[in-house]
């Protein structure tokens, strides 16, 4: 018998039936047997449980916070510590800083013709910038451009 599991986990798919949960600590997959009315997207700290008899599905036994994760592409330009940031690297380097307060920033320095490609690259990875807010307990990705430099800013 599987025990309990408590933890931070991102809603990659929902319905009336059912809803799977990924854990943002260890990668495990959870497939609920019922869905509590969560839908994909949303991040929950909660205790999961097998299913009896067979303990092949989950079920939820206590949610403690839910919450949606937004991920927007900003007009704004990166500030002028992410440009900083971005100019002591080469191109390809990533660098990650803690924000004052809850969040992070990454800092990619691209090519000046690759700057659109990486930007959509980044949203495209919708499950990634989700994995990473949830696990920050935050509940917004901006993302922002300007030539040669991509920020990516996980918001409370």
């Amino acid at each position: 018998m599987t025990d309990a599991k408590t933890g931070t986990f991102l809603v990659t798919a929902g319905d009336d039936g059912t809803a799977v949960l990924r854990d943002v600590a260890d990668g495990q997959v959870h497939t609920l047997a019922e869905n509590p009315g969560f839908e994909a997207g949303e991040a929950v700290e909660a205790t999961v449980e097998p299913e009896p008899p067979l303990e092949v599905a989950w079920r939820v036994v206590d949610v403690t916070e839910r919450w949606v994760i937004s991920i927007e592409e900003s007009a704004e330009s990166p500030t002028t510590l992410e440009h900083d940031m971005a100019a002591d690297q080469d191109v390809g380097e990533l660098t990650t800083r803690d924000r004052a307060g809850t969040g992070e920033m990454h800092v990619l320095t691209v090519s000046e013709e690759g700057t659109e490609a990486a930007v959509a690259d980044v949203l495209e990875d919708e499950a990634g910038l989700r994995s990473r807010a949830a696990r920050l307990g935050v509940g917004r990705v901006v993302v922002r451009s300007a030539p040669s430099v991509v920020s990516v800013r996980y918001l409370p």
